[in-house]
């Protein structure tokens, strides 16, 4: 494992593998708009990212389960299986043959995933530079 420049990167990188994944669905998608029965597929990691999140940065103490005897099971943890979800979309009706594929939806998804990766990729960008500086910085002092 790399340097860890802080603790939001690996939350940040894990982001980037989601909207990569959601951007190779949505294209999937594009090119399936004239496959019968095809049906629309998403993905949904908001929920995945926001329990990381909340365990990345809630340092308060757990409080532990008390167990009367040493044979009871220990406590599962809810976060640490936690994954993406692929679903179909079917918010809107299919057309006459079969197929669920909407272009002014999967258009639309496509750009504020883009937009999304976009806005993910400065903000690793700025935090590595922000790094960089800081070592360029302490090369000078003498």
């Amino acid at each position: 494992m790399g340097l860890n420049i802080s603790d939001s990167l690996p939350l940040a990188v894990k982001a980037l593998d989601f909207r990569a994944l959601r951007q190779k669905m949505i294209s999937g998608n594009l090119a399936n708009v004239d496959t019968p029965f095809y049906k629309a597929r998403d993905i949904r990691f908001e929920d995945v990212l926001a329990k990381e999140a909340h365990t990345l940065y809630d340092k308060s103490p757990k409080l532990a389960l008390a167990k009367s005897d040493a044979a009871h099971m220990d406590p599962l943890d809810e976060g640490s299986n936690a994954q993406a979800q692929v679903f179909f979309r079917g918010t809107h009706p299919t057309r006459n043959d079969g197929n669920s594929v909407d272009l002014d939806i999967e258009s639309t998804e496509m750009s504020k995933n883009a937009v999304m990766f976009e806005a993910l990729t400065n903000a690793i960008k700025k935090e590595a530079m922000i790094f960089k500086s800081v070592i360029e910085a302490s090369g000078k002092i003498q």
